[in-house]
């Protein structure tokens, strides 16, 4: 969805922490003219289309719904000038199941999401229309969950992916961590998946109302994928390398209401939140364990980070479903930020959370994913696993192209820098087996034979992928903050999408003998410390040390050269 525009009532003062509002003109309420491009749709009545006029409408909205990734708004009652005229009960109906009709002839749903009064008798409503791609099971958004430790993320995404409140004493993330170590600490420090489905009509499909993952899958429109990161400072390098690996669509920053007192928990909230600015994603905050502490404090301190000048962010604090509509329509301008406060025990605006997650918007539009997916495939590896009687498995995300079973692929680089070719044998996504996986999407992948040497931040390629490592490579950086300054032969640990490895600085160009400080920019030179990666030119990086944080583009690599034999 490209936007949400908001209905008020005449003469209804509008909130001043948000960018499109309705103006008075003359006692009527307005919105912004109409938009050219984008998923929304302005139409003052829909009664008793002709022929021709309905094929017209139908075509309209398949293309708004292209536009909008699978997802278009619709508001009733509304001249293409903005002008929220209104229509009557009678006419208003009329026009809601003539755009149900339409959407019936795309194999689209409809859900009205508000309606509003605007004059006597005279309402206007607003409409979403949602199409799963033809290619698709379901619309997909994957978000990024994190915070600090002890935050009630796991917790959090126990309850909201099997139905149960938490006991108080953190039953609902026995269901969510990995690890037996996890299980004692009750701190995560692995990456791990879980998922929230919706019907048609909105409604909640998780594991309280289907057995298996597949059956969630199947029976939703729309799948959230959550990636649970860790919290504490010792995996912090874990969770970057999720975050640049897996390029989620969104982060969702959960802070525990109590941490306004306990300064470690607000650095991590920092951190993690810079590190949201830094990748350029929309991020929601979720504040909770208001059971225990009222969130008043911690919403205050959020709201002066947000409004600082290295944010410039505005706070939303959610309190209605007219404000989940709100902060939904910002989100892919990312200027305002959404801020919930619930508990995991009580269940809290529980449901305002999963209504924001029923209506945020993928980030990725349909004619892009179409343009990765004619690229030849490159699937970044995150996660090897050794399964007796089965080989060797692969976890990670496709990030373009198209993978069948029996596709041949080549792994690598080994540590010498080459490439071994592979063949895949089967494929499971969303624990669930499937026959095919696509630009964008996270997968696990088994391979027919066993290769030595396998590690994380390996790619898989297609066979027409020019297959060339690299030990050096050109980067124009930018230093976010560094206490002295940087030389060369300064050390960092560099992430580049799914690669994590420290690389070092060999050469600065356009700095003088001072070296670089923070904000300075300048075009780099890096030198992988152990053993050679896949990059190319444009794909972003990062990289941090200790209190040291940058980030930057590719430029240029810097091919190794493989000695055959």
């Amino acid at each position: 969805m490209d936007s949400f525009l908001d209905l008020f009532d005449p003469g209804t003062s509008p909130p001043t922490n948000c960018d499109v509002w309705p103006e008075d003109d003359d006692d009527d309420t307005r919105l912004p003219p109409e938009p050219q491009m984008g998923n929304v749709e302005y139409k003052l009545k829909l009664t008793s289309p002709s022929k021709l006029r309905f094929e017209h409408l139908v075509t309209q909205l398949k293309w708004r719904l292209r536009e909008g990734h699978g997802e278009a708004i619709y508001e009733i009652g509304v001249e293409d000038t903005g002008r929220l005229t209104g229509l009557s009960s009678d006419d208003m109906k009329s026009s809601l199941i003539t755009l149900d009709q339409m959407a019936l002839k795309l194999g689209a749903t409809t859900s009205v999401l508000r309606e509003r009064s605007v004059r006597k008798d005279k309402i206007v409503a607003e409409v979403l229309v949602r199409k799963v791609p033809d290619d698709q099971e379901c619309i997909e958004v994957m978000v990024a969950v994190l915070g600090g430790a002890d935050a009630g993320k796991s917790t959090l995404l126990g309850v909201l992916a099997h139905g149960e409140f938490d006991n108080g004493r953190g039953s609902a993330r026995l269901n969510v961590l990995r690890h037996l170590h996890e299980l004692r600490s009750g701190r995560t420090s692995s990456i791990s998946h879980e998922i929230l489905g919706f019907d048609t009509e909105g409604d909640v499909i998780n594991y309280q109302k289907a057995r298996t993952a597949e059956e969630i899958r199947d029976r939703s429109s729309k799948l959230i994928t959550f990636l649970d990161l860790a919290g504490h400072k010792k995996y912090l390098k874990t969770t970057v390398a999720g975050l640049s690996g897996y390029c989620p669509n969104h982060v969702m920053l959960v802070v525990s209401s109590p941490a306004v007192n306990v300064s470690s928990q607000l650095d991590m909230t920092k951190e993690h939140m810079d590190l949201a600015l830094a990748l350029r994603l929309p991020f929601c905050i979720v504040v909770t364990k208001t059971d225990i502490t009222p969130a008043d404090n911690t919403i205050n301190w959020l709201e002066s980070i947000l409004k600082s000048v290295g944010c410039r962010k505005v706070p939303l604090v959610i309190k209605s479903d007219d404000d989940v509509i709100t902060a939904s329509s910002a989100q892919p301008t990312q200027n305002v930020v959404p801020i919930f406060t619930i508990s995991s025990v009580t269940g809290e605006n529980l449901d305002l959370l999963t209504r924001f997650l029923y209506v945020l918007p993928p980030s990725i539009s349909i004619k892009e994913k179409e343009r990765l997916e004619q690229e030849c495939c490159q699937f970044q590896i995150d996660e090897i696993f050794k399964v007796p009687d089965i080989g060797t498995i692969v976890g990670g995300v496709l990030t373009q192209g198209v993978v069948n079973i029996a596709t041949e692929l080549v792994i690598g680089p080994l540590d010498n820098g080459t490439f071994v070719p592979v063949t895949v044998q089967s494929i499971h996504r969303n624990k669930a087996p499937c026959r095919v996986v696509k630009a964008t999407q996270s997968a696990s992948l088994n391979l027919e034979k066993v290769i030595p040497g396998l590690r994380n931040g390996m790619v898989l390629l297609g066979l027409g992928v020019n297959h060339s490592a690299c030990i050096f490579f050109q980067a124009r950086i930018v230093v976010l903050y560094h206490a002295t300054s940087i030389h060369n032969g300064f050390q960092t640990t560099v992430h580049i999408g799914n690669i994590r490895q420290t690389a070092a600085i060999v050469a600065i160009m356009e700095c003088d003998k001072r070296g670089m400080h923070t904000n300075d920019s300048a075009s780099v030179i890096f030198k992988f410390a152990r053993h050679p990666e896949y990059v190319t030119e444009g794909m972003r990086l990062l990289f941090r040390e200790g209190q040291t944080k940058g980030i930057g583009i590719v430029t240029q690599v810097f091919a190794l050269q493989v000695v055959a034999g």
